[in-house]
C-alpha cells in the first residue's frame, strides 16, 4: 500500500496473477518459501529467522524501537544497539 502498488502491480513484479496475491494477503495461500524470499526483496524488507523461544524479545526490541521513532529521535541507530551504547558514547567524549 505504501508504494502504492495493486495486487495486480505486485503479482507481474512477482510473475504471478492477481488472485495469487490476493490469496497470500487474506491468509487462504500460503506461498512458497522462494515466493515468499522474492516478494520481501521487491518490498526491500529483509526476513530474518528467530528461534520461536527469541519471538517475544525480538518483538519487544521493535515495539521499543518504533516508541522512539515515534518520540522524535531522527538519529539512525541500530535494531540490536546495546542500549548502553549512549552511555559509552558519553563516556568516550568525556575521555577525550
Amino acid at each position: 500500500m505504501k508504494r502504492g502498488w495493486s495486487q495486480r502491480e505486485l503479482g507481474s513484479r512477482l510473475g504471478l496473477p492477481q488472485m495469487h496475491i490476493s490469496g497470500i494477503e487474506s491468509g487462504k495461500i500460503v506461498p512458497r518459501y522462494d515466493t515468499l524470499l522474492e516478494l520481501v526483496r521487491i518490498l526491500d524488507r529483509d526476513l530474518l529467522m528467530v528461534p520461536r523461544a527469541l519471538v517475544p524479545v525480538m518483538q519487544s526490541l521493535i515495539r521499543d524501537h518504533l516508541r522512539q521513532d515515534q518520540q522524535g529521535e531522527s538519529e539512525e541507530r541500530s535494531l540490536y544497539a546495546d542500549g548502553d551504547e549512549e552511555n559509552s558514547q558519553q563516556e568516550r567524549k568525556d575521555e577525550v
